[in-house]
């Protein structure tokens, strides 16, 4: 009998022992008595032990998908937490367990392809234990659980391996029928290195490998950042956000969009286990990561899912550095600027920055705009000054000081891949900002 077999045996049996409890969760009771199920209390309680999940849950938001009885559902509001649980079919063992304890979690019957943050808001945590293998579309789902966690996700998958060679080639066995466990409903079968592969590749900053308890793996997702204490090194700059594919400062939410990420820094030999982007609040590792010529840097990182549409900050560490300056792009919104409140600061001219053509800028791989600015605030620089084009913005290379008639000069790259059309440019430097100009790329 080989392993799959093997399985299918096993699920068999335990297919009929469920039929003969009615139960997959055991669940205890408030007076003490367990209704019994095809999982014991402690086999349900180790599973949960595999995550670090906080004792102490009050004030948190939890999301439980694939919550079938509502065991890990009622364990999370025990420990104080706002439970949503969510399946994909009703389950009326889930309803008569919550009736018995008096519990007061929310219970949403959808597909986890369809939950959206409108509908349900964020969760601070989300369990996904023992679904991802069931769904036609794994990156899909795995996608749609980071875009509502704000914190952590708790994944827990069948698997093919038991973990203990991270280095071995990331592989995804397909079931067409019921070659996995003799169930029509399961259709892959990750090892544990495309498990975690696909984890950060639906936008999560950390993923943390955590056991395999039979043929089940456990991973812990995190979205943000480890914080790093007492940082060393002098923070990189960060120059310019655009598009990966686009080559432009277009961001949406209704697309798979990439971020290109244009830094210099003293670091060398830097790998993508060495820059440490951030959008929104939100980590994204990086996918690659190129030197441009001598303290020029480039890299691409996902754009986070689950980030509204408006203004995001953007900052980048390197190594244990200190984060960069901030620049901020546009995720789905118009050309309207980013602060309220009349401008206090005046564009005087915009001039391509070689040929000194008026409102017109020459496109191309040395592509510079100018601008002459009156009153920008004591202080202003490099690094607290920003020009806005359309959804993003740029760090200046130069600002000049103020001539005779207040005027100040900045001089800006233009990202090469820009396609010939009319941009709407404003500055902004520190709190204030100017007046929206319009040039034409050509």
């Amino acid at each position: 009998m080989d392993e799959n077999q093997a399985r299918t045996a096993r699920t068999a049996a335990q297919i009929e022992q469920l039929r003969r409890l009615g139960w997959y969760h055991s669940i205890e009771c408030a007076d003490g008595t367990v209704i019994p199920g095809l999982q014991s209390i402690e086999h349900l309680k180790l599973r949960c032990e595999q995550f670090p999940i906080p004792r102490d849950l009050r004030g948190k938001r939890v999301l439980d998908i694939g919550a079938w009885d509502g065991w890990f559902s009622f364990e999370m509001e025990r420990r104080g937490a706002a439970v949503v649980a969510v399946d994909s079919t009703p389950n009326k063992t889930f309803l008569q367990a919550r009736e018995m304890l008096g519990s007061k979690v929310e219970y949403v019957v959808e597909d986890v392809c369809r939950l959206t943050p409108e509908r349900l808001g964020y969760f601070d945590i989300v369990l996904f234990l023992g679904v991802l293998y069931h769904l036609k579309h794994p990156l899909l789902g795995l996608e749609k659980v980071c875009e509502l966690a704000t914190e952590m996700v708790c994944v827990e998958s069948f698997v093919t391996d038991d973990g203990s060679d991270m280095a071995a080639p990331p592989r995804l066995e397909f079931y067409e029928k019921t070659e996995l466990c003799g169930q029509f409903d399961n259709w892959f079968g990750p090892n544990v290195p495309a498990l975690m592969a696909m984890c950060r590749t639906v936008g999560f900053a950390r993923v943390q490998f955590e056991s395999v308890l039979g043929d089940r793996a456990h991973v812990t997702c995190f979205r943000k950042w480890e914080p790093v204490e007492n940082p060393e090194g002098a923070p990189p700059r960060l120059a310019c956000v655009e598009n990966s594919a686009f080559l432009d400062f277009s961001f949406s939410n209704r697309r798979d969009d990439y971020v290109s990420m244009w830094f210099e820094t003293e670091a060398s030999n830097l790998t993508t286990d060495d820059v440490f982007p951030r959008i929104g609040g939100f980590g994204s590792r990086a996918v690659s990561v190129r030197n441009s010529g001598g303290n020029g840097w480039h890299l691409n990182c996902k754009l986070p899912p689950g980030l509204g549409s408006g203004w995001h900050d953007v900052t980048l560490s390197v190594g244990r550095s200190a984060l960069s300056n901030s620049l901020r792009i546009g995720i789905d919104v118009t050309d309207e600027p980013v602060e309220q409140g009349e401008p206090r600061l005046e564009i005087a001219s915009l001039t391509d920055g070689k040929t000194w053509e008026c409102n017109k800028v020459h496109g191309g791989t040395d592509s510079w705009v100018t601008v002459w600015v009156r009153g920008l605030p004591d202080g202003a620089d490099r690094d607290n000054t920003v020009v806005r084009i359309n959804g993003s913005e740029i760090a200046p290379h130069y600002i000049s000081g103020p001539d005779k008639q207040g005027l100040r000069q900045i001089n800006t790259p233009l990202p090469y891949g820009l396609q010939p059309r009319k941009y709407r440019l404003a500055v902004r430097a520190k709190t204030v900002h100017s007046q929206t100009v319009e040039f034409e790329l050509v």
